[in-house]
């Protein structure tokens, strides 16, 4: 029996079964190097990636000892941002699927509080939430944190740039002393390890090494003048025509320059940075992982934590100071057994930051030319999919049934040709095939879905 196997682990029956279910038959590396030591209750400091398996990694543990038949808060996890703790919940909620009635909560900003509190006075087993709202709960009296026998800070380091350290400290002073602490980061410089010290009993320090799988991505580095860089960016989206590429820059101004660059030259492009309202920055990466955009344009502190699926191509329109955040980057490519691309411009001014990033990799730097660079046939470089935005939601209590019912049903398109249907409070997005959006549209307007007639428009 292999080492990696998960049943070599002290699990329950259930959850066992259900891994396999899951198609979870071999341990990643970082839930080969912590779960053993999460499972005796350790505390635990460990460096992975984002897509690494630490959701998995955590998410047992807390499983492993939670009881069902007390519905009070039994673990808390910290992720920065709502789209990360939404995706944290939905996979603890996929891995206790062996387990009855565990109730997972996500309490983020940018959601109204009511439907919150009333989900946490009918009781909780596991509570995943952003800093801010996690706090907003503790003043109003309305989340008791004094059952936690397990705390989670997830990707703390991006909590710790945005600022988030006094609410953070405040969330684990109202935790018991006597738990298991777990703390992930795709980095642990000094000033997170002097604030995260004082939580932390004797932990176990674990770091996956991130680098890339050279057989999985494929690396290329092409030398430009500053003045040439955004059209350097146009030559590549034009000669590899991706369906999607996360482009990254070191800054917002970068961003929205290059964003507005791509607009003017016909692309479907969208710009993510740190400072944008919680409501656009959904609508920005629904729009992106409903393939109904082709470039998102990125800073990384506003991407870290998206776990982007199908991503053909990532280019570092800068070059980034750091090599280990450099490794994060090009990592968003060749997830799985897809293989990836990601392509380097760089300046005679990056010559510093290049050698770096050779001396991390352990590895010559492979460069390419951009005049080799050249533009394919095909016209415009236009998304697969189109979104329609729909003026209702969970309050209307619609549901993707209803969505994808009316639009297979009375207004006869097949199942193949709708893609992903995201639900929020007051509205609702669903993906359509470019050829069928103007059709869906005007099929769709008239009806009523749920004996109510909505106000719809598509999102170009």
């Amino acid at each position: 029996m292999k080492s990696d196997a998960f049943s070599t682990l002290p699990l329950p029956a259930p959850l066992l079964d259900n891994l396999a279910s899951l198609g979870y038959s071999k341990m990643t590396a970082i839930q080969a190097a912590s779960l053993p030591a999460v499972l005796d209750g350790r505390d635990l400091i460990a460096q992975a990636k984002t897509g690494s398996g630490k959701t998995a990694a955590f998410g047992l543990g807390i499983l492993a000892k939670i009881n069902p038949r007390w519905f009070g808060v039994q673990a808390l996890v910290l992720c920065p941002t709502r789209e990360l703790a939404d995706q944290v919940a939905q996979e603890i909620r996929r891995l206790a699927r062996a387990i009855d009635n565990i109730k997972v909560v996500t309490l983020t900003g940018g959601t109204p509080m009511g439907p919150q509190i009333g989900s946490l006075e009918h009781g909780a087993h596991i509570v995943v939430g952003t800093p801010g709202r996690l706090q907003d709960h503790l003043f109003r009296e309305t989340l008791n944190l004094s059952g936690v026998s397990t705390l989670v800070l997830d990707e703390a380091d991006r909590m710790v740039d945005m600022g988030f350290i006094e609410e953070i400290v405040g969330i684990v002073r109202a935790c018991p002393r006597n738990r298991q602490t777990m703390l992930f980061s795709a980095t642990y410089p000094e000033n997170i390890r002097k604030i995260t010290a004082s939580f932390l009993r004797q932990p176990l320090e674990v770091k996956v090494e991130a680098l890339h799988d050279n057989k999985r991505i494929e690396q290329w580095f092409y030398k430009v003048t500053a003045e040439k860089r955004l059209e350097a960016v146009t030559q590549i989206l034009q000669s590899i025509r991706p369906t999607s590429a996360l482009a990254f820059c070191n800054t917002k101004e970068r961003c929205k320059e290059l964003v507005k660059d791509l607009q003017a030259r016909g692309f479907y492009a969208l710009a993510l940075y740190g400072d944008l309202e919680q409501r656009e920055r959904d609508q920005i990466l629904l729009r992106f992982a409903n393939k109904s955009a082709t470039v998102l344009v990125a800073t990384d502190v506003a991407a870290r934590g998206l776990d982007i699926k199908d991503l053909d191509l990532v280019v570092n329109v800068d070059v980034s100071h750091d090599p280990e955040v450099h490794i994060h980057r090009i990592g968003r490519t060749g997830r799985g057994e897809e293989i990836g691309l990601a392509l380097t411009l760089a300046t005679e001014k990056d010559e510093k930051k290049l050698g770096l990033i050779e001396a991390y990799q352990h590895a010559d730097l492979p460069w390419g030319k951009l005049e080799d660079l050249k533009a394919a046939p095909g016209g415009p470089l236009l998304p697969p999919m189109i979104t329609l935005e729909i003026n209702g939601g969970k309050r209307e209590k619609l549901r993707p049934g209803d969505l994808l019912g009316a639009l297979t049903g009375d207004a006869g398109f097949a199942g193949s040709q709708i893609g992903k249907i995201h639900i929020f409070e007051f509205n609702c997005f669903v993906a359509l095939e470019r050829a069928i959006a103007e059709d869906a549209l005007a099929k769709l307007s008239p009806c009523k879905i749920k004996g109510k007639q909505f106000k719809m428009r598509l999102i170009a």
